[in-house]
């Protein structure tokens, strides 16, 4: 019986180390990118077309304090009525249903190495973090995403504006 056991053991073990083996054999060149630091690499095409040089950070609502009073510019991304009904006190309006029309005359007047931060209607709203990729692309170099938005704004007691403060 414990000869058996032992058989087993010994030939799970050499089944395994053989499965390694020739997984490693079929997918060195990932091992080697993992081990470079390029976990990902995407045909030249590709990278250069649809995905963005980098993703906008989250910011918690203590950052976004830190970051309006040191000169950055908060952007609610949700539609002007929304904006109009209540925002965060100083944030400016770049709607994101308004984009196209919109992004020219922001580039025209917003410094594009400003710390810009943007939020929308709260967690599960993507609209913050669709704008801040699409500013990304436009060149902005220091984007964050609030989450929580203006909910967690105003549900904090901070500082807002508009027509039901």
């Amino acid at each position: 019986m414990f000869n058996d056991l032992k058989r087993i053991g010994l030939e799970a073990c050499v089944l395994i180390a053989f499965g390694v083996l020739v997984g490693l054999s079929l997918n060195h060149q990932l091992l080697l990118d993992a081990f470079s630091g390029h976990l990902v690499s995407l045909p030249r095409q590709i990278a250069q077309e649809s995905v963005p040089i980098a993703l906008p950070i989250p910011a918690l609502i203590d950052e976004v304090q830190q970051v309006a009073a040191s000169g950055g510019l908060i952007v609610d991304a949700r539609s002007p009525e929304q904006y109009a009904a209540g925002h965060i006190d100083g944030a400016v309006s770049l709607p994101l249903v308004e984009i196209d029309a919109a992004l020219p005359d922001f580039i025209a007047r917003i410094d594009k190495n400003r710390t810009l931060v943007i939020y929308c209607s709260g967690f599960g709203c993507p609209d913050s973090f669709d704008l801040a990729v699409r500013l990304i692309e436009s060149g902005y170099t220091d984007v964050r995403v609030f989450e929580g938005g203006y909910p967690e704004w105003r549900d904090a007691g901070l500082p807002v504006a508009g027509d039901e403060q």
